[in-house]
């Protein structure tokens, strides 16, 4: 639920605004709600000094709670075509289709957000135009990496490219605010083309119906799955309607292919075993999500009997391995088979995010004087940092929410000047 805060010269400038789901708003509750956010009441608090809000790509846990929290900020949000179109669904289902004023920028664009100069520099994730940002200012400069990998052959869009980041280390950066998602695996992450042959491998031999749970908003794993429907002789159909959505964003935006068909889901029933192929939600566990309905048969457009898979094509997000083991267990009750990773030699998920050789790596190609490692918990951070270090980085600033992080003209750390808490968001 990323929500990072930049200030300089009595201004803020906003980065990211996201969610969780079914999270404790505190430590060790046993409760839970549905939809998380960080608690915004700091910066609510002084909203005219907020000079705008900068989204960096579409997932859930950067942009989800913009529309829920906007009218406690009330200013201007930054984004990229297709998190714009994402964004604006969004604010149409909570009734601020015409309010909010969101400014679409391109790729190596700059704009002048109150005193902060912001550009925009593409990158690799597992969503449509995922975009790192420099931020300069009379200071100094900080390259935000937002959620990257480093992916020669991604299924959309191009394969990284060195040479817009090694270009930064010639103009000097202050900080570079670091993804550590993945800093405690070593080598480097797979790349989306080697998920999409291994689930055509995994697909290909199967003889009755095939479910595949997967994050909504990696449309690259969506349009990799419409493919290997084709070159099996399935019909691919979308069940949640977080799915349709993100692929009407992806058709409206130019990233969803015309040679890739989505058939209604209501189909479904009236199809043979051996050519149904659907894609739903609820990888995780959640309760009320479409591989929950499934694991009980009440799902309206779609039933599965024994020997049909069920694929789980998403990363087990720590904290939830209770629900989704639940879930496979529901399944092979009714001698539904299931499949996840740790499973298969067969790459069914690659993740997003960069391992430590792409740490390194990147690190070594920006050359900044301070690593701000975030996106993770306190081991992640230390990694990171750790890597950092390795890669000839000065300084490592490792801190946790709430700390405030001065880069300049002295660098410290200023340990919990800010309250941090969790509040829950209605749907």
């Amino acid at each position: 639920m990323n929500m990072n805060l930049y200030g300089h010269n009595g201004q803020w400038l906003m980065v990211d605004c996201g969610v969780s789901f079914n999270e404790p708003l505190k430590p060790d509750d046993l409760h839970t709600a549905e939809v998380v956010s960080a608690d915004p009441s700091f910066i609510s608090a002084q909203k005219e000094r907020l000079a705008g809000i900068v989204i960096t790509h579409a997932h859930e846990d950067h942009v989800g709670a913009l529309p829920f929290l906007w009218r406690r900020f009330q200013c201007p949000v930054y984004t990229t075509a297709f998190t714009a179109e994402v964004l604006r669904r969004k604010l149409v289902q909570v009734g601020l289709a015409d309010e909010v004023p969101v400014i679409v920028v391109n790729e190596n664009e700059t704009q002048q957000i109150g005193v902060f100069s912001v550009s925009w520099l593409a990158l690799t994730h597992s969503v449509p135009e995922p975009f790192a940002m420099t931020i300069n200012t009379p200071a100094g400069s900080v390259f935000h990496t937002g959620d990257w990998k480093i992916d020669k052959q991604p299924i959309i869009g191009e394969g990284f490219s060195p040479s817009r980041f090694q270009a930064l280390a010639k103009t000097g950066v202050k900080a570079m605010v670091c993804d550590s998602t993945n800093a405690l695996r070593d080598g480097h992450s797979l790349s989306e083309s080697e998920c999409y042959e291994g689930l055509l491998q995994a697909i290909a031999p199967e003889k009755g119906r095939v479910v595949v749970g997967c994050f909504s908003s990696n449309v690259a794993r969506l349009v990799a799955l419409g493919r290997v429907a084709k070159e099996t002789g399935r019909y691919l159909a979308l069940i949640g309607r977080s799915l349709i959505n993100m692929v009407g964003a992806a058709k409206a935006t130019g990233y969803w292919p015309d040679d890739v068909p989505v058939i209604d889901s209501a189909h479904l029933g009236y199809l043979p075993r051996e050519e149904v192929l659907a894609v739903v939600t609820g990888s995780q566990g959640e309760p009320r999500a479409t591989l929950n309905r499934l694991a009980v048969d009440n799902c309206f457009d779609l039933s599965l009997d024994a020997d049909d898979l069920v694929i789980f094509s998403a990363m087990m997000i720590p904290g939830n391995e209770a629900a989704i083991m639940r879930l496979v267990e529901q399944f092979k009750g009714r001698k539904i088979r299931t499949l996840q990773q740790q499973d298969t030699a067969l790459t069914i998920h690659v993740s997003g995010h960069p391992c430590k050789d792409e740490l390194s790596q990147l690190y070594t190609w920006v050359q900044p004087e301070i690593a701000v490692p975030c996106h993770g918990e306190a081991a992640h951070l230390e990694a990171n940092g750790q890597v950092a270090k390795a890669s000839q980085v000065p300084r490592q600033l490792i801190g946790r929410n709430g700390d405030l992080y001065q880069l300049a003209p002295q660098i410290c750390v200023r340990r919990q000047l800010v309250k941090t808490s969790r509040i829950a968001l209605a749907r």
